[in-house]
């Protein structure tokens, strides 16, 4: 891909910056090598641990982090968390990265305000574009995986439900499609399903974010686990 050519598909005229938090030497000189082979792509920093992270995410403002969960001192769901909640970096993006796709720790990042997941196994490819993605303002569940980590942990004897302190201001069909999305769905799926078209259940799913305050999708597939939306 030509730097043109990168420039188009992303919609921005600056390399999305890029975080890599791993407390492995291996592992970030690959990530840095593969992030760094792509021209609209750049490193902005590294870190060994969660703390290391948030000071340099707090230093360069990088547009994603790619965080390893098991790290010294606070690990990665901490400080996603700091990260997340710090309104100066607003604009930064956690995608976690774990060495099983169901790890235990994957719906506490979610729910932490993590914008998605990645396994270690990851296609280069498909980590590449999950950047671009995620740097977007998209969130990086797919369907079919957000069924399964859903299923995984709302079937969890220690399910505690709290609703979430906006949610009766969602209209009926708002809060039915916070629970498809809950659900894993589409928004073609949830057209299917409420016999409207994929653009009306994008823009129910739009105002529902706005609505709860939810960074991105993959919030409200908690804020729809949390509000006992979805069934197990």
């Amino acid at each position: 891909m030509t730097e043109e050519e990168s420039g188009m598909a992303t919609g921005r005229s600056t390399p999305i910056g890029v975080l890599i938090a791993d407390d492995q030497d291996l592992v970030r000189l690959g990530l840095r090598a593969l992030v760094e082979s792509e021209a609209d792509l750049r490193v902005v920093g590294e870190a060994a641990d969660g703390l290391g992270a948030l000071a340099v995410a707090r230093r360069e403002r990088p547009d994603v982090v790619l965080m390893d969960v098991r790290m010294p001192g606070i690990d990665g769901i901490e400080a996603t968390r700091r990260i997340v909640a710090d309104p100066e970096l607003a604009g930064t993006r956690v995608v976690v990265l774990t060495t099983f796709e169901l790890d235990s720790y994957v719906f506490e990042a979610l729910r932490h305000g993590a914008s998605g997941f990645l396994t270690k196994d990851t296609k280069p490819v498909e980590l590449l574009r999950a950047i671009r993605l995620v740097a977007s303002g998209e969130a990086l569940l797919s369907p079919s995986v957000t069924r399964r980590v859903v299923r995984e942990f709302a079937t969890r004897p220690s399910r505690v439900l709290r609703p979430h302190p906006r949610l009766d201001t969602l209209t009926e069909r708002e809060r039915q499609v916070l629970g498809l999305v809950g659900e894993g769905l589409s928004n073609d799926e949830i057209g299917s399903r409420l016999l409207v078209s994929p653009a009306t259940a994008r823009t129910h799913v739009s105002r529902a974010m706005v609505k709860l305050g939810a960074r991105d999708r993959a919030q409200l597939v908690v804020y729809a686990y949390q509000s006992g939306l979805v069934e197990p």
